[in-house]
């Protein structure tokens, strides 16, 4: 293997990254310049060994500081069968939402009793898919949901095991689209109107219910370790309240996930065991207060686990300089005041996050990752949208038409929320490991963007 140099960005890129002799970067060994070459852009690359370190990490902090924890992985960030499979290899639990998640579960035989089914509108068939496939727990989202699967539960002479969602009014300080514990929320039951009560009274009542558990998710990502206590402390006091009322018995709890990652420079998220310390604590206190044993605990991790794990290649094309439109903003770098916009052949059809969330990204140029030079460019997409922009004003090397740019942090939440907008192809993507790359998903072909049209009509 050619000599390996450290190389910027080395906090958020896979841990595995570096540099070659050619000055190009590396995953896992595996040069980025010859993966766009030979699998085509957009392509994203997930390493194996920042994956299962992830797992590992979120295992061992929380289950060093109390070993019944369940870490189940959030699949929503991104589910693949060959991601599934990754997951069940290390021993974790997984939260799906759906029945399609559910369904790549399946097809990797993932073990049921280690799935949690999440979702504020499941449908029926969904409920009756989970309970065929001896899903673990159901998590419950609202009163609808309660009599429906307590009726397809009955009816197939099933007690189904289920965690409450609760909502807690707690706000977490995260963008407004990705917050889910607050009381303005189509997630979760809400706790301080006294639902979260006729909640729990009506689940101990039906025979086709086993109410193990309650669950809170605040959103995502949480940079603030305090929401999670005060979302702690106050399920606690109601599991409390709900056991002298009503005979409840807190078997299991879950503070839901929302861990947050590194994207730019200068923001670091809390590290994993920082997160253990401030939920673990919180819960042996208000359990000793409360004088409640401590219950099973379950973490759901998903942007945590391959966020970093993950970089997105795209192929540099076209540039345009508009000169004036930022009147005097580079001045104190001596560059003309203005806007350059660099494209690239990817954009929000591949990752939509930057215009829905306003997420901010950091990249380097693959094919020229120790360059010092910069310039402030703005990286637009491909496709027809004014707000198609993956990263403004950032501070790359002079880039040119073929370079290949590498954006970071790229594991979560880009791939699921894909489109085939302007009837474009999904990215393909590979799993990289000790100097060799698997295609683990093709690259979308043309009769795949037909497949599912009816043609020719009668």
């Amino acid at each position: 293997m050619a000599r390996q140099t450290k190389l910027p960005l080395a906090d958020i890129l896979p841990l595995t990254a570096a540099v070659n002799e050619a000055g190009h970067l590396t995953l896992a060994g595996c040069d980025a310049v010859e993966l766009a070459l030979g699998f085509g852009t957009p392509l994203y690359v997930f390493d194996e060994e920042t994956l299962r370190h992830q797992c590992r990490e979120f295992q061992s902090q929380f289950r060093s500081r109390h070993p019944d924890t369940v870490v189940a992985y959030a699949a929503k960030a991104y589910l693949g069968r060959a991601l599934a499979a990754i997951v069940a290899q290390e021993g974790m639990a997984l939260d799906v939402v759906s029945g399609g998640e559910l369904a790549i579960a399946a097809s990797v035989g993932f073990p049921p009793e280690g799935i949690y089914f999440h979702g504020n509108n499941k449908s029926e068939a969904e409920l009756r898919e989970a309970l065929d496939y001896g899903v673990g727990r159901v998590v419950v989202d609202n009163f609808h949901e309660m009599q429906l699967l307590n009726s397809v539960a009955h009816g197939a002479g099933r007690r189904q095991p289920v965690l409450l969602r609760l909502s807690p009014g707690i706000d977490p300080h995260t963008h407004a689209h990705t917050t889910t514990g607050t009381l303005d929320s189509k997630f979760g039951i809400p706790l301080p109107t006294g639902q979260g009560e006729a909640a729990v009274r009506q689940a101990l009542e039906m025979p086709g219910l086993d109410l193990v558990g309650l669950h809170v998710h605040l959103g995502s990502p949480v940079f603030d370790l305090e929401p999670y206590r005060q979302a702690v402390r106050a399920v606690l006091a109601f599991a409390a309240e709900m056991g002298r009322k009503h005979g409840l018995r807190l078997e299991e709890f879950s503070p839901g996930g929302g861990f947050a990652v590194q994207y730019v420079e200068g923001q670091a998220a809390p590290a994993v065991a920082e997160y253990a310390e401030a939920i673990v604590s919180a819960l042996t206190d208000a359990c000793g207060e409360h004088g409640l044993p401590m219950p099973r605990l379950i973490i759901e991790p998903g942007r945590a686990i391959v966020g970093r794990a993950a970089v997105a290649l795209y192929t540099v094309g076209a540039s345009k300089d508009v000169p004036g439109v930022r009147p005097g903003a580079d001045a104190r770098s001596g560059r003309p005041s203005g806007r350059r916009f660099v494209s690239v052949d990817g954009g929000i059809a591949d990752n939509i996050r930057p215009p829905l969330y306003e997420s901010r990204y950091s990249a380097l140029v693959a094919n020229k990752a120790l360059e010092r030079r910069r310039e402030t460019v703005t990286i637009a997409g491909r496709y027809c949208e004014s707000g198609d922009v993956l990263m403004r004003d950032a501070e790359l090397p002079p880039l040119e038409a073929g370079d290949v740019l590498a954006m970071a942090t790229a594991g979560a939440y880009a791939l699921p929320m894909a489109s085939n907008y302007n009837a474009s192809l999904r990215p393909a993507v590979v799993l990289v490991r000790n100097g060799e790359a698997t295609l683990i998903r093709r690259r979308e072909t043309y009769d795949d963007l037909m497949r599912a049209d009816v043609w020719p009509l009668e």
